[in-house]
């Protein structure tokens, strides 16, 4: 089964290469996160990507680990931007400020989720990667919490859990062996510098175009 996930993960990742080596690598005119992006997101507090790979937690629910990286070229930090189950994200349109998303894991295909349960540094609340091929229960949707009316690509925002009101948080906490460096991802109830994110990386969708590659990564 190992075998099978990296292969997939493979796949995918070269499938993202592909599809930017189709793009002309400009800086966009279209400055807005869209649903269907693919995009890296930072903690801005900490500098680490929001991350996460085919490795259980050993306490708590026992779900898939989501962490922080410092590396900036991770293709285990591509998450893609999607509406919330049975609700409305038509490709290409700008994700409006206080909309509930949810945020796709692209290699494992598993939902950004928090719950009840303890994180196992902090003590705070586990965030962890949930479901399958994309689909998975109510505790995966987020609200993005920005200034204006659209998210924005150089706007640090925050990810307010809908079911829970915990934001989405890095304070700083290492983990070890086999993640070793990695930093812990947890809810918190309260808002507050360590829960700014900013879109990074990614293919930024557009309404019937081609996706436009952001140029902070280079390949």
């Amino acid at each position: 089964m190992g075998l099978i996930h990296a292969l997939r993960g493979f796949i995918k990742s070269f499938l993202v290469v592909l599809l930017w080596s189709k793009c002309e690598g400009r800086e966009s005119e279209f400055n807005y996160v869209t649903c269907g992006s693919l995009v890296k997101l930072l903690n801005t507090r900490h500098n680490v990507r929001l991350h996460s790979h085919d490795v259980k937690y050993g306490s708590g629910s026992g779900q898939q680990s989501v962490t922080g990286v410092e590396s900036a070229d991770d293709a285990n930090s591509y998450w893609r931007i999607r509406g919330k189950p049975n609700g409305t994200c038509q490709r290409g349109v700008p994700i409006q400020c206080g909309q509930a998303i949810r945020i796709t894991h692209m290699t494992t295909g598993r939902n950004l989720h928090t719950h009840h349960f303890s994180s196992p540094l902090s003590n705070n609340q586990e965030v962890s990667a949930f479901g399958e091929n994309g689909e998975g229960d109510d505790l995966d949707v987020w609200k993005v919490q920005c200034d204006g009316s659209i998210w924005e690509r150089d706007e640090a925002v925050r990810f307010k859990h809908v079911g829970t009101d915990a934001f989405l948080t890095v304070t700083g906490e290492q983990y070890g062996h086999p993640i070793r460096g990695q930093r812990e991802v947890h809810g918190m109830g309260t808002a507050n510098h360590n829960n700014y994110w900013k879109a990074m990386e990614g293919v930024f969708i557009q309404p019937s175009q081609e996706p436009l590659r952001h140029n902070h990564e280079e390949f």
